[in-house]
């Protein structure tokens, strides 16, 4: 198998039965997104850590699933301009989801996908989680893999990702897995670790937060961190303009 991952974080091959899986998983957190929002078509949204990746066919999948495609801002790192053409309506922002570019309440609803365990460190996975609650002016959705599912997504081994985290770390690098060995690249949460992360981000703030998860057979293999703001009505239910949603001054 090879060990230099892509775009997506992930080694897996593009028709390779993890990848089924992970998008046969990807389809039911979606269902999940749209329950637990309650997004309506007027409501602008947020997608926080689109991927230039074109090869897994449940890559982005909320801009391809969404169909409401001029209420999306699609967000990330990564260069997914590419996105715009192939969802006209779209609008793509380049953009790190630890100092997004947006004012305060800028979208009704944020979501984002398997990316807070790619922002480094416990510190910085409070600071996305902040920051993805701040630009929301009703929910934010956030899902991230299970360190307690037996198999580690990323990499597509069985619990060696059970080990204290240095020495996960520490495997990786002995078995010429050095990006996954990286704490920037991969760190992984628990249930529990979640929880602390939302209290930390969420403390003080206008916003409630519930864990739940999303299993494969009878085992928990996702989480989701699901985020309202108590006092949306506050902002009123005029909606910012596109041209007003975008960078902050």
């Amino acid at each position: 198998m090879n060990r230099n991952p892509n775009s997506q974080y992930n080694v897996a091959a593009p028709d390779s039965m993890a990848i089924r899986l992970a998008s046969f998983q990807r389809e039911r957190m979606y269902r999940r997104f749209l329950d637990a929002t309650k997004i309506e078509a007027q409501d602008t949204l947020c997608d926080v850590g689109v991927t230039s990746d074109q090869t897994y066919a449940s890559s982005n999948y909320v801009e391809a699933w969404y169909p409401h495609k001029d209420k999306i801002t699609a967000a990330g790192i990564d260069d997914a301009a590419f996105l715009e053409r192939l969802h006209p309506g779209l609008s793509f922002v380049r953009a790190d989801g630890l100092r997004l570019p947006f004012q305060n309440a800028s979208f009704d609803v944020v979501h984002s996908s398997a990316v807070l365990e790619h922002v480094g460190g416990f510190a910085n996975q409070v600071r996305f989680i902040a920051e993805c609650a701040r630009v929301s002016r009703k929910a934010a959705f956030l899902t991230t893999p299970n360190r307690w599912f037996p198999v580690e997504f990323h990499t597509s081994l069985p619990f060696v990702h059970w080990l204290p985290k240095a020495t996960f770390r520490t495997v990786m690098r002995r078995t010429g897995r050095d990006f996954f060995a990286d704490e920037a690249n991969l760190n992984l949460m628990s249930p529990t670790e979640l929880r602390r992360a939302a209290s930390a981000a969420l403390d003080g703030s206008a916003f409630r937060f519930e864990v739940d998860t999303v299993a494969l057979a009878v085992w928990p293999s996702n989480l989701l961190l699901i985020i309202h703001r108590q006092d949306s009505e506050a902002f009123g239910t005029q909606r910012p303009a596109r041209s007003e949603r975008g960078l902050a001054s």
